[in-house]
Formats: C-alpha cells, structure tokens, sequence
C-alpha cells in the first residue's frame, strides 16, 4: 500500500491526534516517532496476516531460523524503505518541519546480539521476505541488551542497556500462543505394554513462554514474515515456587541478558536454562503450528525445516524427538528419521572454546529428559557406527564424552547438513576441526558464504552514494545488487570518480562532526579514515593495529617532517565483561589515543579514535565514512566476516589478511584492488604442527618490533603500567599465540602501500571504484537462496 505527500500528512496528523490529543507543534519527538511508528506497522499489518494465512491455506514448507542472537538495529527506516514509501515520509514531514532523523534517534537500537552471528541473522530475516521466501526468526525477547559502553579513565564499563524502557512499537504480544517449558525435577522411564517407555516427571518447575512477534517487511513485496522473539513469565501453577527472592531472580535471568557471566556455576546453569527456554518454546510452537495443518508426523520434513545457527539452540535435535517419541508415541527409528531430516545446522567458528560443552551434570539438573534423550541418541550414535569405523574415531565423535555434552556433536549427528560460512571457512571444517565427523558424513558438508542486507548498508546508511550510483547506473542495482557491476563500464569516468570522492567526503564530514561531538576530538575529512570495527577478541588483532599506530608515532617522534598522509585510526568494539586480555587492549587504545591527540610534535598527522559504544546504528554512520576497512585477523580464525563486505559496498579499500570471506573479496577485486599481508591458513597450520615459533625471537632480532613492543612497559604510553605488562607478556612470556609479532612487519608494508595509494587520487577511486562495483558477489539475498534451493528446500511464496 502506498500513498502520496498530501495523503500521507492526512493520515499522519490524523494519528497523532487520535493517539496523544496533540498537534505536530505540540508533540515530542518521541510522540511523532510513535505514531509514524504506528501508522507504518498499519501499512504492513494487512500482508502480515495475508503472508501468515498464505503458508497455512497453501500448507507451504518453511524454515524456522534459530538463533540466540538478533541485531536488527533500528527498524522505522528499514521499513519505510521495504514499504516504498521512504521518500514520500521523509519529505511529508519536512513540510510539517518535522526531520525524520530526529525521529529515527527516537528509537532504541534493538541490541539483541554481540555482532556478526546476531547482525547475520537479521540480514537473513530481511532478505528472506525481500526474496520472498517462508522464513521465520526464533530468538530471546532480551530485557537487556548487550551493555552499553562506557570509558571511564580509559578503562570499558559496562552499563545496563534499557531498551524497552519506552516499550518496542514493532512488537506485537501473543498471549494465545504462550507455551510452557519444563525445567528440573526428575524422570523415571516406565514401559507400558507395547514395550514404549513413557516418561514420567516428578518435581522440578515450569515458565511460560510468551512470544512476541514483529513482523519483517520484504523490499517493495507484499512479504511480511515474522520474527518471533520469547519473555519468561511465571505460569500459575508455579506461582509459589518464585515468591522467594532467589526463585524470582531465577526467573528475571532467564531472559534478562544475552550470555550471563558463565565463570561460575549459577552463570553457567542460567546460560544453559535460557537456551533450552527458546529452543523448547520455539519447536513447541512449531510443532502446534504443524498440527493445525492435520498431515503426518512422519511428512514433517517436506512443510518444516529447521535451522541451527551455531551450537546455542543445538537442543533443538533432542527437543523434536522428546515431542515425537514422548508426545506423539512416535518410535524411536521414525522420529530420529523425522529429526533429521528437519534439521541443518550452521557452524561459525573454527575456535575450540567457542563450540560449546555443558557437563553432563548440570545438563541433568537442568533439562533431565533432554539429557536422557542425549544419552540415547548418543548409545545410538555408537552403536550404528561401530565395525564400521575404528573406535577412536567413534570416540571422538561422540555427544557425550569425558562426562561432558558435546553441542556442535548433536548438531552434526542430529542434521542432514553442516555448512561453513566462508569457503576456507568451510575447508578448513572439513581437512581440520570436523575432519572426524567429515570422514563419517560427507555428504553433509557444504559451503553457504555468508552475505549482507545491502539495502540497509547502502541505500538507507548511505543515501548520498545510492542517489551517485541511480545517476550513473540506473535503480536496478537496488533491487538487483549484481547490477552493480555496470560500474565497471565507467573505470575512466572522471566526473563519476570525482563524485564518488565527495560523497566519500561528505560522509567523512558527518563522522568528523560525531567525533567531535562524542569524543572531543578534531579530525579532518582530508585523512586516510582507517577503520577497524568488531568484537574485541585477540585473534581479531586490534593489539597489531595500535603497535602498528605506536610505531608511526615513534617515527613521527624521531622524524616530525616525516612525510605521510595524515590519517585518522579508530576503532568501535565492545570486551565481552570478563575478558581481561579485551579490556586491557581497551585502556592501551584508549591512553595511547590521549597521548597522541594532544601531542603537539605530531601536527595533527596521525589520530586515535575509540568510538564509545559500538552498535548497528553507530555502524551506520561509520562505514560509509571509512577508507580503509581493516580485516586482520589471523589467516583461519575468522569464519567469515561480515563488515569487510559491508566496507567493500561502500567503496572502502579492505587490508587484511587472506581469512574467512577477505579471499572470496581478493578474488572478486583482484590483487590489485585489496591490500593483502599476513600469514596463509596453511603457514599457521606448519607453525603448529612443528610447534617451532618463538616470538622472543623476533622481539630480540627485530629493533622495528623490539622498539614498539618496549613501549608497553618502559613508560612511552602513561597511565597504563599493568595492562601494558599483561600485554608485554601475551607477546614474549605465552609466545604470542596469535602471531603478531611475525605478522607485524608485514603489515606494516601493506600499511605503507595504502599511504603511498592513497596519494594517487585516480587510482584510489579507481580501486575503490572496483570494491563497489563488486559488492554485490556478497548479497544475503543470493547467500539465502543457495540455502532455500540446497539445505531447506523451501520455495518463493505462492499466492493463493
């Protein structure tokens, strides 16, 4: 449904008066910002219903996509710009002097992640419905999101973020849609006649799940698919159990906060009872919904698909069986058929530590018929494969070894597909950390390169670059991103070259304005931008990024008339609370900043910027504004990547290493286009199989390296004695275990390449040129295609 200028006004002052008594000089901000948030979600309302009754009357397969993170970021633009009617409100309200921007800073930014699982995940839940396809979200309805930061004498704080303080306009309560979820006690298993075991629960508690929907728009489509997000609430039969302090704090936790504190028993058995809260209440509800469609259990698998995203909902493998076998009276053989069939599983992470374990324990205390479940499916899992292969591989392989619940083991047994996300992502899934499970199930194995929502990332974070490329290339890019390759037809188009580099330097002067504003700080449009945005992590390698900036200040020191483009370093990344190691990097950064910001001898020549509070809306302003996206972890740590794509698209030049998706970019630009150093996949792998590196070495034989790892400990960076040791040692005393110092200098060349770029205007924005015009080889559009056509088999929506 669209409107015009004049109807739209009608409409709007119409709302606003019947919601709040008001007229457009009267109200707040946020009053315009509820009713236009109001009079939007009337718009789609009517095609949500549709979409819904759609797949029930057409019976049509879709998937369920669950993740414990989503990062939708604000949502009012989004809509708007799905809807097609963007242009029409933004210039409605200018006549009522009213500044959509000013209303968009209304909304709170839904921080319902910690980054690129959770951003992921919302570029899937909007590319789906933009493509048309039956896809829904199942997550936690956090009280909290992820904490908002704060630097206080440099150091992170973290502070509670209450984002549904002023309630989530999007959001629409389904009470008759509540389900409950069954939490401790015990239970026996008695054999009824027809030799089933039926389960029975003595003790233990449960909460009522209630979901709460918002509906995802598809881009200029009649799609509004639903993400359905669960709040823990006390159900009346267990309302005793919770009056006591403790009991209710048990309660509040549940969906509180993503990822409690896990350092201690409570952490740990909180983070594992949220997990098992939206997995359970999500397939319960799945299950209800596949009832109403009167069809065979054993059919499930050709009307339901259900997707794993990373290990935290593995549960879901043991959840449809106990409802098959337990609730159904399914037999064993026939639901495990069922499950499998059902579900597919995505693998983010090649990190060890980050594939998560519970013990066998407390997965008892928490989930009791879940673990007895898992115990079966492992007996099971031995059983079939015994003979068949030799016993260590089957040991290694199983769900439950040394007393310990191996989740991506469920996820992998439990599936009938395991994907990567990058293709050396997924190489390396198959020849290093699944090799075992590779060798049993081939099959299974695929690759689905990640990809991004390009119409948030460009059309609506950078509108000035989108109106550029209408003008050269026509729209059909904003529908169909691999359009945007027409670029290359115009490489030596000067007037076109020329306009991409002051849309780049307008951008620049909005973050300059923000960094002034926020931090204090002046900095030019005219330096390199030089960016490096993500999780605070040590394998991501921030800490190579600030030795890189220590030494150009070490130089600029020695030599004040050293000639270098001046540039402007920032960073935006939040330590997970417990990370020690994250935290120091934080204050190092941060001191270092102050150092040489008000160092007069530097000329202004380098700038450090830690912008507080990294978030989807601050990424927003910060990407279009970047000329060089930093992306250098060590080659066969990152997964995928994300924001490296989303830097490309907006004409930013990546440095990185060659690791996750920064070799798909590399193959996609050319060589001559990227910025590559580093290590390769298969160098790092040498160095651990031979075990023969030494970074004391290094340090010692290196005066370059020496020099700037000194200066964490001889007093060149104030205030920051114990963290600039604790770093000292993470380099010499533990070896360095993410290769930084061997991949310093190399680095430091690259850095250099880009400076001596930079200087050549033309072919600068004939690099960056290129990145754009390439930009669309990584669309979530195509990424969740190739997983509708080869992993869940679902179809566009069929109209009835």
């Amino acid at each position: 449904m669209t409107f015009t200028k004049k109807e739209f006004k009608i409409e709007f002052k119409e709302r606003l008066q019947e919601r709040f008594a008001l007229s457009v000089s009267d109200a707040s901000s946020k009053e315009l910002y509820e009713t236009l948030g109001k009079l939007v979600t009337s718009h789609y309302s009517g095609n949500w219903k549709n979409t819904r009754q759609g797949y029930l009357s057409e019976k049509q397969k879709q998937v369920f996509y669950f993740s414990i993170e989503f990062l939708p970021g604000r949502m009012l633009k989004s809509n708007l710009l799905n809807l097609g009617i963007l242009d029409v409100v933004e210039e409605g309200l200018s006549d009522l002097g009213i500044d959509l921007e000013d209303l968009v800073q209304e909304e709170p930014d839904m921080a319902l992640g910690n980054g690129g699982l959770g951003r992921l995940a919302s570029c899937f839940m909007d590319s789906l419905a933009s493509i048309g396809m039956p896809g829904n979200g199942n997550g936690i309805r956090y009280e909290y999101g992820l904490f908002k930061q704060r630097f206080v004498d440099g150091y992170q704080v973290e502070l509670p973020d209450e984002w549904l303080n002023r309630g989530n306009i999007w959001e629409v309560r389904r009470e008759s849609k509540a389900v409950n979820v069954h939490f401790g006690g015990k239970v026996d298993l008695i054999e009824e006649a027809n030799g089933q075991l039926k389960p029975i629960y003595r003790g233990g508690y449960s909460i009522k799940a209630i979901p709460y929907d918002t509906g995802m728009t598809g881009f200029e489509n009649d799609t509004v698919n639903t993400m359905r997000l669960w709040s823990a609430e006390v159900t009346q039969e267990d309302k005793a159990k919770f009056q006591n302090f403790e009991g209710r704090q048990e309660l509040e936790n549940l969906t509180s906060v993503l990822y409690p504190d896990d350092s201690n028993e409570q952490g740990r058995r909180f983070r594992l009872s949220q997990e098992y809260f939206f997995v359970s209440a999500g397939m319960q509800s799945i299950f209800n919904y596949y009832k109403t469609l009167k069809l065979p259990m054993i059919d499930m698998n050709k009307y339901i698909a259900i997707h794993i995203n990373d290990t935290h909902p593995a549960m879901c493998v043991a959840e449809l069986m106990r409802l098959l076998v337990d609730e159904e009276n399914m037999s064993w053989e026939k639901a495990w058929d069922v499950t499998s069939k059902v579900m597919s599983y995505t693998n983010h992470t090649i990190m060890s530590e980050a594939l998560e374990k519970w013990q066998s324990s407390l997965m008892k205390e928490v989930c009791p018929r879940i673990f007895q479940i898992i115990e079966e499916i492992d007996r099971r899992y031995v059983e079939e494969w015994q003979g068949v292969f030799d016993d260590d591989l089957i040991k290694r392989t199983r769900i439950i070894r040394h007393d310990q619940i191996h989740m991506a083991h469920l996820a992998i047994i439990g599936s009938h597909s395991v994907n990567g996300v990058a293709k050396l992502h997924s190489d390396l899934l198959k020849s290093v950390v699944l090799k075992d499970f590779y060798a049993i199930y081939p099959e299974r194995f695929n690759n689905k390169t990640n990809g991004i929502a390009q119409r948030r990332w460009s059309q609506l974070s950078n509108p000035m670059l989108s109106k550029t490329l209408d003008e050269y290339i026509g729209k059909s890019w904003r529908k169909d991103t691999t359009n945007l390759r027409l670029l290359l037809n115009h490489q030596d188009n000067n007037k076109l070259l020329s306009d991409l580099e002051q849309t780049k330097f307008e951008n620049k002067k909005k973050l300059a304005a923000y960094i002034k504003e926020h931090n204090d700080v002046t900095v030019s449009p005219n330096a390199i931008f030089d960016i490096q945005i993500k999780r605070l992590h040590a394998y991501k390698r921030q800490l190579m990024n600030l030795m890189h900036i220590i030494k150009l200040y070490l130089d600029l020191k020695e030599n004040p008339e050293l000639d270098i483009t001046p540039r402007v370093f920032m960073f935006g990344a939040k330590a997970a609370p417990s990370y020690h190691f994250a935290k120091s990097v934080i204050k190092l950064i941060n001191e270092t900043a102050n150092l040489i910001n008000n160092d007069l001898d530097i000329q202004d020549k380098i700038k450090v910027v830690f912008l507080e509070n990294y978030n989807v809306s601050l990424a927003e302003l910060i990407i279009p504004a970047a000329d060089v996206s930093e992306q250098i972890s060590l080659a066969s740590k990152e997964a995928s990547g994300t924001s490296n794509m989303k830097f490309m698209l907006n004409g930013a030049i990546t440095l990185a290493t060659l690791d996750g998706a920064n070799i798909e970019i590399r193959d996609a630009v050319g060589e001559e286009n990227i910025a590559i150093f580093g290590l390769t996949e298969s160098e790092v792998y040498r160095y651990y199989n031979e075990q023969n590196y030494n970074s004391a070495d290094i340090y010692h034989n290196n005066p370059v390296i020496n020099r700037v790892v000194n200066a964490f400990v001889d007093g060149t960076i104030p205030n920051c004695c114990m963290e600039g040791q604790e770093i000292f040692d993470s380099l010499i005393t533990y070896n360095d275990e993410f290769f930084v110092l061997r991949d310093f200098m190399s680095y430091c060349d690259a850095q250099a390449w880009i400076d001596a770029s930079y200087k050549d205007t033309k072919k600068w924005g004939k690099m960056s040129l290129n990145n754009i015009a390439h930009a669309g080889h990584f669309s979530a559009d195509d990424t969740v295609r190739k997983y509708s056509e080869d992993i869940w088999q679902i179809e566009p929506i069929r109209k009835g």
